[in-house]
């Protein structure tokens, strides 16, 4: 589904990076989409949306999935 969204897709590059790095990052790199900072074990919705990237943390604040469009 990523493929239809517009813009870059994913930040491998973000892994183990600071939360607030990385979004500033991919608000950036891709200014149609809006981040969400979730805390690693919190339950999300499944849907997607090529409108949002979840930037999944730890409680050090630091990047532990790859940040992606859904």
């Amino acid at each position: 589904m990523a493929s239809e969204c517009q813009g870059k897709s994913s930040w491998p590059e973000l892994l183990g990076a600071q939360a607030s790095v990385a979004v500033a990052t991919i608000e950036t790199e891709n200014p149609y989409v809006d981040t969400q900072v979730v805390l690693e074990g919190t339950i999300v919705t499944g849907e997607f949306s090529c409108t949002r990237v979840r930037v999944w943390i730890d409680s050090n604040r630091i990047v532990t999935q790859v940040p992606r469009i859904g």
